[in-house]
């Protein structure tokens, strides 16, 4: 199993899948967008035995660039494991305080997050693209956190996974003027003279977005490498029809 791990500790393991052309389509994991469910079903399973548990113990969700997060528990384990359509409808991001749910998260350039609070042991994925960023999916769930769930921002690790680089998304005008318009992004965004086209560090933008949430900028981190260009990563805006990282969280 081609993954790569960005935390494997007593209390939790979290991490992503990378694209392995050696494996059956090239280790994609989505089954909303792949030549054959089975393989997908296989490379989940390959996955699982990699993290020592049942594909059963997985959450997945029906991602569809919103802002609309879910506190999930063990009850749910399972939802989407092995068919799309059980899976959480028209949701991005998923925190439980429970230990052995395998919580998932699916992207192809997107910038993932992966939250964890050292104190409670919450985890919870995000899945951040343009739109999610925008939308502030991130904060919106951050503040929940904070609010509700009485998390302290003091006490979170934010992992940050590998995303598609600035250098590679380019955009126009009105996508430009969305992360303009957010009060925070300019400094992450420079303009293309010679293809008259924008430039985003979405990632950058996400940071800054936890930090003005209240979290220490020396617990975010940042994996830099580029979805489009390494030969690791499922780039979308590469192949439309590429397959998905699925970025993993769970607490132990």
């Amino acid at each position: 199993m081609k993954a790569k791990l960005y935390a494997n500790n007593e209390q939790y393991v979290s991490g992503m899948t990378l694209k392995d052309v050696a494996e059956p389509e090239s280790n994609n994991m989505a089954l909303h967008t792949c030549e054959n469910q089975q393989t997908v079903l296989a490379n989940r399973e390959k996955l699982a035995h990699f993290l020592e548990v049942p594909l059963a113990d997985f959450i997945c969700t029906q991602q569809t660039h919103s802002a609309n997060f879910r506190r999930v528990s063990l009850a749910d384990k399972g939802r989407g494991a092995y068919d799309a359509d059980d899976a959480f409808c028209d949701t991005d991001a998923l925190y439980t305080f429970d230990a052995g749910a395998v919580l998932c998260s699916f992207a192809a350039d997107c910038v993932p997050v992966i939250i964890h609070d050292r104190k409670t042991g919450l985890i919870g994925v995000v899945h951040s693209g343009w739109q999610g960023t925008i939308k502030e999916i991130t904060p919106k769930l951050l503040q929940q956190l904070i609010e509700l769930e009485q998390c302290d921002p003091a006490d979170l690790d934010i992992q940050i996974g590998a995303a598609i680089s600035q250098q590679q998304f380019e955009v126009d005008q009105d996508v430009y003027s969305k992360f303009n318009a957010l009060g925070y992004a300019s400094e992450f965004m420079y303009f293309n003279n010679a293809t008259k086209k924008y430039h985003i560090d979405n990632q950058s933008t996400v940071k800054r977005q936890c930090e003005l949430a209240g979290v220490p900028s020396g617990q975010i981190r940042v994996d830099k490498n580029c979805t489009f260009s390494s030969p690791d990563g499922f780039s979308y805006r590469q192949d439309k029809k590429s397959g998905r990282h699925l970025i993993f969280a769970m607490k132990k």
